[in-house]
Order: structure tokens, then sequence, then C-alpha cells
């Protein structure tokens, strides 16, 4: 490791060991991991390189993209409205969004947009990257879409609409892009170096991406199967059906064509300045896990969400829909494969959060960022170097860490 910080309070040593080792091991290029517990920093973790080929060591002020972690702070937005009574889970999206009613979704209610539930995961378009970054076209296609099913008996990952519907909900409560609202409602009051839509000033600040070695589909499968503790035949099953080249789930992630991964569209100035709720936030660990912290404690005075808040948001509500996707007969539990709630994941292998009662969301590559109400407990993960295994052993290993201390 070419650089590091350490603030590890006593009792907290094995969390650092497995951050050290992670670089010694498993060929870690930058990272950073930091742990709340009652709304108070035990773990702040900090080391490597922020930029391999600049040699630039990953420092106090560097931020990093984090993906789909950026899912959980677009919940939290969306819970903060319903605990203030502004947004009724249960009400009909149209309540917000008129025009959302087209192509027979005028009975949608809220929840289903907040758990993959509502039939959107894929943008007919065609749209351009442009078009996306504009926010206005991907909602125009979204309000005119038929949902790819009956909403509510079906359920995917909504990859990237899932940041567009929930937060077109959030802009027409409040006036506010999810990102605006977010920075005022709760970056702000809790100190965050987290955006959702990076302003200029930041940008030297972002360590670029790095990526590790590519793996076989074999190893993919191999790592699904340890993960998940399902037979192989079974998993296999899941991953073509859901995940091959041609199914939904892969498509998911295009916007209509607006997302095309050989165009390093996310390397680029104009991706982190655009809002993109359920993918382009970028963050440092201190700030996620502070986030977190602040959903289950008093943060220096603030505390986001209330109990009740916490408890109505983190229900799981996909085990009672089915997979779409899957070839008929094919039953694969919620709590083994998509372990969703209003916003958030449950304790779902390979899910690495400390127990039952923890939510939160992962990012592609490796972060985390997760609570956990019954160890008053808020943590985050955040690297550089993106690992997209199945099995990927960091974050895990480190939130084992923090469970056996807590032990």
């Amino acid at each position: 490791m070419n650089s590091t910080f350490e603030q590890v309070e006593q009792g907290w040593g094995k969390v650092a060991d497995v951050f050290r080792a992670n670089f010694e091991d498993g060929g870690e290029v930058g990272a950073a991991c930091s742990v709340y517990v009652d709304g108070r920093a035990v773990v702040d973790l900090r080391g490597g390189l922020a930029d391999r080929e600049a040699g630039r060591p990953w420092g106090d002020d560097t931020i990093v993209q984090v993906a789909s972690t950026t899912k959980g702070a677009t919940a939290i937005c969306a819970h903060l409205l319903a605990q203030r009574g502004q947004l009724d889970l249960d009400a009909p999206v149209t309540r917000y969004w008129p025009e959302f009613g087209a192509g027979g979704k005028e009975d949608v209610p809220v929840r289903w947009l907040l758990s993959h539930q509502v039939g959107l995961p894929i943008v007919d378009g065609p749209l351009t990257f442009g078009q996306a970054c504009d926010w206005d076209p991907v909602i125009r296609a979204l309000e005119a879409q038929e949902p790819l099913w009956r909403p509510g008996t079906e359920h995917v990952y909504h990859s990237v609409t899932y940041g567009f519907l929930v937060g077109e909900v959030v802009r027409r409560i409040t006036g506010k892009s999810l990102g605006a609202f977010f920075a005022d409602e709760v970056a702000a009051p809790l100190g965050l170096s987290a955006w959702i839509g990076l302003p200029e000033e930041h940008e030297d600040r972002v360590s670029p991406l790095h990526y590790a070695a590519p793996f076989s589909v074999e190893e993919l499968l191999d790592g699904m199967i340890k993960a998940t503790g399902l037979d192989a035949d079974t998993v296999t099953a899941w991953v073509n059906a859901v995940w091959g080249a041609d199914s939904v789930q892969a498509r998911a992630g295009e916007l209509g064509g607006a997302l095309d991964h050989t165009s390093a569209y996310f390397t680029t100035r104009a991706w982190r300045a655009a809002e993109f709720p359920a993918a382009n936030m970028i963050a440092d660990a201190n700030s996620i896990a502070r986030m977190y912290a602040a959903t289950v404690s008093d943060v220096d005075g603030v505390r986001l969400l209330n109990p009740p808040a916490v408890e109505r948001m983190t229900e799981i509500q996909t085990d009672k829909t089915l997979m779409h996707g899957l070839p008929p007969g094919l039953d694969i539990p919620a709590d083994r494969s998509f372990n969703m709630s209003l916003g958030f994941w449950r304790a779902c292998p390979p899910m690495p959060m400390l127990g039952t009662g923890s939510f939160g969301h992962p990012g592609s590559g490796g972060s985390i960022g997760f609570a956990d109400p019954d160890a008053g407990v808020g943590f985050a993960y955040v690297t550089n170097l993106w690992n997209f295994r199945a099995d990927d052993p960091r974050a895990s290993t480190l939130t084992a860490a923090v469970r056996a201390c807590l032990s």
C-alpha cells in the first residue's frame, strides 16, 4: 500500500488488518472504509493510489464513483418525504406525476417504483447520451411506455431507470432535482462529500477507475453457486435466463441506447455532471457511512429517519412476486436472489452486510453502504479497482471483521 491513513478506535484493529490485507493479498489499488457506531466514527481507513498511472496517492479529499450504491441515497431522499407526510408510498404515482399514467400505469403505487416491480427496467428508445443527461427525454419515454409485465406481479432490477422513476417523483413534490434535494436535505446537514451531479470544482478530487482482470462465465457461475448455496443447474438456468445477452436485465443498463459501454461515457465530465440517481453518485467512504449512520442514530445532532420510517422502508417486497425472465418451474427464493425492500437490499448472499436487520445497497465494482439498526452501525467501503466477481471478498471480509469487533 503506497499510502495509508488510519483512524481506528481501540477494539477495532481487526478491520484495519483486513483493509491492509486487501492490498497485500487482493491486489487493491485504492480504497477507503468507514464504520460508525451509535453515530460516532470508530473506523476511518483509506490507502493506496487514487490514480495508479499518475502515482497519485489516495488522500483525505479523494472521491470515487460508487455506481448503484447511489440507489440507497436516492431511496433515503424518498423516505425523508414519506416521513414528512409529503409522499404516500401506497398512493398512485399519478398523484404526484399525472403524466405517468399513460400506457396502463394509472394505478401503479409509488412503492412499486422503489421495489423494482413497476415493469419499466428498460427504455424503448432510441435515446442519445446527451438526451439521457438532459433528464426530460428519459421521463417522456417512461411516461409513454407500457410496462413489460403487469406491475406488482413480477420484479427485476431496474438498473438505471430506478433513478429516473424515483427522482421524478421527488422532483414533482419538491420542485428540486434528486441531486439538489440530496445536496440540501442529506449532504449539507451531515457535511458529506457526496454528490449526485458533481460540481466542476470537485473534478480534480475524483479517482479514475481501474479494472480487475476479466474472468470467465464458468468462474462467474462458480462464484454465484458458492455465494448463494444453490445448485449448479439452478444457478446456470437463472443466469442464462435473467442475465443472458438478449435478456431484459442485460438491456436494462443501456437506457434505450444512451449508455453504450463501449463509449466509456462513465469516464466523462458530462456523466459526472449529470444526474443519474441510480448510478452516478461520487463520494468518499466516510460520507456514505455517515449518511447510513444517520438513518439509525443521531450523528452530531442530525437524524435523517426515525425508527417507524426505517421499519416501513425495510419491509421486504420481492418475496411476494416472481423474478421476470425465469423459466417456468424455476423458483429462486428472494433471500437467495433479490431480497429488496423499498429501495434497499436486505440480507441476501453474497450481500456483505452484518445480519438480518441490515439494509443498504451495493454498487458495480465492489462498493457498498449499509446500516444496521440493531448494532447502530453505518458502514461504507469504496474502491477504484472495479471487480465484477460474485465472490469478490473485499467488502465481505471487512464486514466480517466489523461483526467480530462488535461481538
